[in-house]
């Protein structure tokens, strides 16, 4: 007797398995006539459609394919299906429900009657959304290892070029570095040597200026006209000798600044006149001020003399005649221009003025030398090489910036740059001097501090005959001890820079709170910060700057004394 175990015999599949292996078959089926209408669909297609099975029965079923899809079946697959009674793995895209897209890989099969006709078509739809993201993800590394590859053969070829650009801009930037700390070395060298010229000036133009008063008290005589002459000579190289001191200050960027609100289109309008005269008649002169301009804060005097100095370098530079043209335009110095200079400028809204000539224009080699003083490619004697010096350095202790363009045989062009004045302060008028006025003087005492004794002596010598009762002092604390036995001392006249460790400004403020309410006039030859910072005056401070005449020393201790 066998123990094998009984097995029962398996039961056929019913009709409602195969209905429910076609409903619910992880891919989608179609049934349809030989012309592609829908006959009957299955649940998971019309699941992942979103649409009702009866919805989709009747249409063809190329009419659920999106534009491009219908246009490729119609042209390529139904042929296909056609001639060869089937098609395998075709990609298309189903529209479902609201318009959504279904990315899908269709399979078809045509059955055929043995007379050849075709009887219906069978249609197995797959859900290709992840393969397609699968192909997207690796369509997008391959481009970006592609691009990568790319970007590494570029970076090989060009690896050598880009260390030469980078050794290059290296050069150019110590080079700069060079340049700058050349400049600056000959500023502070010309500064020291124009303090010690203007205390020796201010001594010269004094005396002779008390020779010229007290000649023109005696008696006409041949002797006093030859006398008169000397004292104009002598007087008109002072003053030569001055203005070149100032130059020089001005390179050196120890010139005391007074900046004001300006305007500039109307400072070189007011100033065309001045300006044509110094070019002469074969040269004309063209002013262009743009609309909208904005104001600049520097100081007017300054400006001015910047724009005659570069007038005459013009003019210089077209012997023939020519055209002069002079420009102002709002301008905006960005990141990238400020990165490319080798000086410091602060990016942001300047205002331009473009002074631009015909002449014979620069070379190369002399632009890298123009501002350096003393630097002229005039001949012996016509030119000090102070010209442009003078406006590079006004120009950088006002915050700006100056470029210059040339070329030889087309002109130059030199941009002066000044910072745009954000606040609402009206624009204040040049003030005047009035050296024609007369001068007055009072009974005031004064207390004058200067170690110069040359200087000391003359400034008291104008003083005292001005009527002012007058006390001197040779340093700070010689001062302080004068002041200690003098209750009636209204002003302190004093140099700012002073030996024995005091200067004039910790002077002024040891007075005043000594003597609340004692007026100060600042003198000096050569600022330095006790007085001045970013170049400019601090503020309420009065100073006069060496070499002064006798009037100016008038009218100045009188407006302070008076404010």
């Amino acid at each position: 007797m066998s123990d094998a175990p009984t097995v029962s015999p398996v039961e056929p599949p019913s009709e409602e398995d195969f209905a429910d292996l076609f409903e619910q078959a992880p891919c989608g089926y179609i049934s349809a006539d030989p012309s592609g209408r829908i006959q009957r669909v299955n649940e998971t297609l019309a699941a992942w459609l979103g649409l009702p099975k009866a919805q989709m029965e009747g249409r063809r079923f190329q009419d659920l394919l999106n534009i491009a899809g219908k246009i490729y079946y119609e042209t390529h697959f139904a042929p296909l299906l056609r001639m060869q009674g089937f098609f395998h793995e075709v990609a298309l895209d189903l529209v479902g429900d609201g318009g959504r897209t279904l990315p899908v890989l269709v399979n078809a099969v045509e059955r055929r009657s043995a007379a050849g006709g075709a009887e219906f078509i069978r249609i197995t739809v797959f859900n290709a959304t992840d393969r397609r993201r699968y192909e997207h993800e690796l369509l997008e590394a391959r481009r970006a290892a592609d691009e990568a590859t790319a970007e590494l053969r570029e970076l090989n070829a060009t690896l050598e070029a880009r260390v030469a650009e980078a050794v290059a801009e290296r050069l150019k930037v110590e080079e700069a570095l060079r340049q700058a700390q050349k400049m600056e070395a000959i500023g502070q060298l010309t500064g020291g040597i124009a303090h010690d010229f203007n205390n020796l000036l201010t001594v010269i133009l004094g005396g002779l200026e008390t020779v010229s008063r007290q000649v023109v008290a005696l008696p006409g005589s041949p002797a006093t006209e030859r006398i008169e002459r000397a004292v104009r000579m002598a007087t008109h190289g002072a003053e030569r000798a001055a203005t070149l001191t100032a130059r020089l200050l001005a390179f050196a960027r120890r010139q005391p600044l007074a900046p004001k609100p300006v305007d500039a289109g109307r400072l070189i309008t007011n100033l065309a006149d001045l300006l044509q005269r110094t070019l002469g008649e074969t040269i004309d002169l063209e002013t262009v001020s743009g609309a909208g301009l904005w104001r600049a804060m520097a100081d007017t005097g300054e400006l001015e003399n910047a724009l005659v100095n570069l007038a005459v370098n013009a003019r210089d530079a077209m012997p023939g005649g020519g055209r002069l043209t002079i420009e102002t335009s709002n301008a905006y110095l960005d990141d990238d221009y400020v990165a490319a200079i080798p000086e410091p400028v602060t990016p942001g809204q300047y205002v331009l003025i473009a002074v631009s000539d015909t002449g014979t224009g620069m070379s190369p080699e002399t632009l890298a030398q123009v501002f350096e003083p003393f630097f002229t490619t005039k001949d012996t004697g016509k030119g000090t090489g102070l010209g442009l010096s003078q406006v590079y350095g006004f120009v950088r202790q006002s915050g700006g910036h100056v470029r210059i363009y040339s070329e030889l045989g087309e002109g130059t062009t030199v941009k002066i740059y000044l910072p745009r004045l954000t606040s609402d302060q009206p624009t204040a008028e040049e003030e005047d001097r009035a050296r024609d006025a007369p001068v007055h003087g009072g009974m005031e005492t004064i207390l004058v501090v200067e170690d110069h004794d040359d200087l000391r002596s003359y400034s008291t010598g104008v003083l005292r005959e001005l009527g002012y009762r007058v006390l001197e002092a040779a340093n700070g604390r010689s001062a302080l001890e004068v002041l200690q036995g003098a209750n009636d001392v209204a002003l302190l006249f004093t140099d700012v820079v002073l030996p024995d460790g005091m200067d004039g400004r910790r002077l002024a403020d040891e007075v005043q709170r000594r003597r609340p309410g004692t007026k100060v006039l600042f003198t000096t030859g050569y600022t330095r910060n006790a007085i001045v910072h970013n170049g400019r005056l601090d503020a309420g401070v009065h100073l006069i700057g060496k070499p002064f005449s006798f009037n100016d020393l008038a009218i100045k201790v009188r407006a302070v004394l008076d404010s």
